[in-house]
């Protein structure tokens, strides 16, 4: 199964990578599957969505009935960013709306822009808590209630959240009957993992998409992780992507850029960027950019002779345009005649095609912080979630909300 290419321009020698690469594989498939380990996207998530296909498609088409053309997403990061990543990737993207802010401005701007005859909107939180989320489901069931003159919005609303009323204020929600239908945001995956969850397929057969489609990306994704996980470098273009960000920090790089060229794009830069940094922390600062508008206003920073802590990976679909191809050719060979460099080549943008990139990334992602760490002598005690699925951090800024709230 091959659909895209990678590529390492340039590099420096990372010894001893091999047994590294391998036990981080290793470590990978004994936690894979196991409560706690937010790692149920690893088999576990694609097989119970094909099994649950059925259900999704039955509460997309009931949901939207013959009233609503738009969907418009109410969730933060996860979220939100894996489902916008597949919908852009897809060019489905003029149906569907995103709102993530609490500023007013914003979300006047957003309200204003729909129209609430035909849009159905989606509210994502696991917990319910979510103190974007919330604002926003607060703020748009009140204009939609002034709009239909009506308390009851149950049928303009759909949830995706956890199962259990206990750990969930949303769900509450949907069992006290203020929003109708719901699905689940499933345990043990983590939302930067979750681009297969309920949410993102509710939206794709929203969209249009096919059950028969829907089936074969999820397919795709599983055949991808079979492959991801082979502890051979040679045929494991994730450890191969891993290797060259494990070298480049070792040779003192220590700011990674990723280079989409082409508009469609747009989503996946948002979704990388959330999944590299709050799973590798400050070990490497990932930034992503579309090109080639980026080269106007990065370009010159990029290729100062001072620039010596950066490296970049370049991403884009093959092409026979001439013009597209030249642009790349140039573009490549002026970044790696100073700096490390590797390009991925997606064949198409099929669902196969990007299932095996998402998975891609996932796998280069968690192996290359496991690597970091393990260089280092760092490594998780088999009964804790590994460093790379979690996200204490962003729990430091939240907890001060909430103090500045409580004034």
């Amino acid at each position: 199964m091959t659909n895209s290419t990678v590529e390492v321009m340039k590099q420096n020698c990372c010894e001893v990578f091999e047994k590294l690469a391998n036990d981080a594989v290793s470590e990978v498939k004994a936690r894979a599957g196991k409560q706690g380990q937010f790692l149920n996207w690893i088999e576990v998530l694609p097989n119970l969505q094909l099994k649950n296909l059925d259900n999704l498609y039955d509460m997309a088409q009931n949901a939207k009935g013959t009233k609503f053309t738009d969907l418009a997403i109410l969730g933060i990061g996860g979220s939100r960013h894996t489902t916008e990543n597949i919908t852009k990737l897809l060019g489905l993207e003029d149906r569907v709306h995103f709102f993530s802010s609490v500023e007013p401005t914003s979300f006047d701007r957003f309200i204003k822009k729909l129209d609430l005859d035909k849009t159905l909107f989606l509210v994502v939180s696991k917990s319910g808590t979510t103190l974007e989320t919330t604002v926003g489901y607060n703020n748009t069931k009140s204009a939609v209630e002034k709009y239909l003159n009506s308390k009851d919005t149950s049928n303009n609303f759909v949830a995706m959240t956890d199962k259990n009323s206990e750990k969930s204020a949303l769900r509450r929600i949907v069992d006290s009957g203020e929003i109708k239908l719901s699905g689940f945001v499933h345990d043990d995956v983590g939302g930067r993992f979750s681009i297969f969850d309920d949410a993102t397929i509710f939206t794709l057969f929203f969209l249009g998409v096919s059950k028969d489609e829907v089936k074969a990306m999820l397919n795709a994704s599983l055949d991808a992780q079979i492959e991801f996980l082979n502890p051979s470098i040679d045929k494991n273009e994730a450890l191969q992507l891993a290797r060259f960000n494990v070298c480049a920090k070792n040779s003192g790089k220590n700011k990674h850029f990723v280079e989409y060229f082409g508009d469609e794009f747009f989503g996946t830069t948002l979704w990388e960027k959330q999944l590299k940094n709050e799973s590798l922390k400050s070990r490497i600062s990932t930034d992503t950019n579309v090109g080639p508008g980026y080269l106007h206003y990065n370009a010159e920073a990029d290729l100062d002779v001072n620039n010596t802590d950066s490296f970049f990976t370049f991403v884009y679909v093959k092409t026979d345009d001439k013009t597209m191809n030249a642009v790349m050719e140039g573009v490549i060979s002026a970044y790696s005649a100073q700096h490390p460099v590797s390009k991925i080549v997606l064949d198409d943008l099929s669902m196969k095609s990007i299932a095996r990139f998402i998975e891609l990334k996932h796998f280069e992602t968690l192996y290359t912080g496991i690597i970091l760490r393990a260089q280092k002598g760092d490594y998780t005690p088999s009964e804790i979630a590994l460093d790379e699925v979690l996200q204490p951090n962003v729990e430091k800024y939240k907890r001060e909300v909430k103090k500045a709230l409580a004034k």
